[in-house]
């Protein structure tokens, strides 16, 4: 079930496999996507260090909510990530495993219900959530005359 507008964006090939995302909707600057030598030139981030990103970046916003909601009043938060990348069963890259390491700039002594909010901050983190318990995920390519040429529309699934 939806509870907001769905998040659109739109990409577009620049060169080889580098790719200019635009947020669309919103007045947010593109963004230059790369992937790394051999494939592309590493002028950007590659759509796995997006991912590692964003789960960071949801799982630090979410602490740092948590902690302002009871009333504390912290420091920078500086997160490290790591992925790691494994082979499935098929010899494929897959991300195996996220490893977000969060550092408070205070001791955690200084917060008040530290505990409770350690407890369930990375339940509200929506993009964690959202990896750790999968999500669906539908293609469809479309060729230059309009020709469904793989999947199916989104139109079309919205009716199935």
């Amino acid at each position: 079930m939806s509870t907001d507008a769905p998040i659109r964006i739109t990409l577009e090939q620049e060169e080889d496999y580098s790719f200019r995302i635009r947020f669309d909707d919103t007045t947010i600057a593109d963004l230059m996507t790369d992937e790394p030598a051999p494939l592309g030139k590493g002028e950007g981030p590659n759509p796995t260090r997006l991912l590692v990103s964003a789960v960071a970046n949801c799982l630090s916003a979410s602490l740092l909510f948590a902690l302002r909601k009871f009333r504390n009043t912290p420091g920078r938060l500086v997160t490290h990530a790591t992925a790691e990348l494994v082979r499935n069963e098929q010899g494929r890259l897959r991300v195996g495993h996220i490893h977000a390491d969060i550092q408070l700039a205070e001791a955690g002594t200084a917060h008040a219900s530290l505990e409770r909010i350690l407890a369930q901050f990375e339940n509200f983190c929506v993009v964690t959530e959202s990896v750790r318990h999968g999500i669906e995920v539908s293609v469809s390519i479309t060729d230059a005359d309009g020709v469904q040429l793989h999947g199916k529309a989104r139109t079309e699934q919205a009716e199935s």
